[in-house]
């Protein structure tokens, strides 16, 4: 089966240098009727959790370590027991809103991770955060670039 891109889109509060914004995130599946990966678990765990449904999560991949990409992400990691993969340049970010862990994997430049047997490439692209990094998925036609790019962003 082809894999195939879902997008969840979830709402919450983005916090820097003691300032509060309201956001909404996109939230990335890909993957197939049987395995997925989850990029970006963002605010709300119920809604990532149920569009996971009853699949193998295989990974959550945090594209950088502010705390609207990740705060939901050890919750669904726990509930399905699958991995958080954050870029080591981002691990202070991390530390941040959860003192004395870390992510379980590390993102490397040129790391492959496979779903579906679709290939996703990671791009550090730091800029945003020292961490950021890109998702490029040539067989979907399709790069997941976090916060490094957005619509009416900077």
């Amino acid at each position: 089966m082809t894999a195939r891109i879902e997008r969840v889109v979830t709402s919450g509060v983005f916090s820097l240098d003691g300032q509060d914004f309201d956001v909404e995130n996109n939230v990335w599946l890909v993957g197939d009727d049987h395995d997925v990966v989850v990029i970006d678990a963002a605010h709300d765990p119920a809604a990532i959790l149920a569009a996971v449904g009853e699949r193998r999560l295989s990974a959550i991949i945090c594209t950088h370590g502010h705390n609207d990409h990740i705060d939901a992400a050890p919750q669904v990691a726990e509930a399905k027991g699958a991995p958080i993969m954050l870029h080591q340049g981002d691990e202070v970010l991390w530390r941040m809103i959860y003192p004395g862990t870390r992510a379980d994997e590390d993102l490397g430049d040129e790391q492959v991770i496979e779903i579906a047997a679709t290939p996703l490439r990671v791009l550090h692209t730091p800029g945003h955060s020292p961490g950021s990094v890109w998702l490029y998925a040539p067989a979907l036609g399709t790069v997941f670039s976090g916060d490094t790019l957005f619509h009416c962003g900077s």
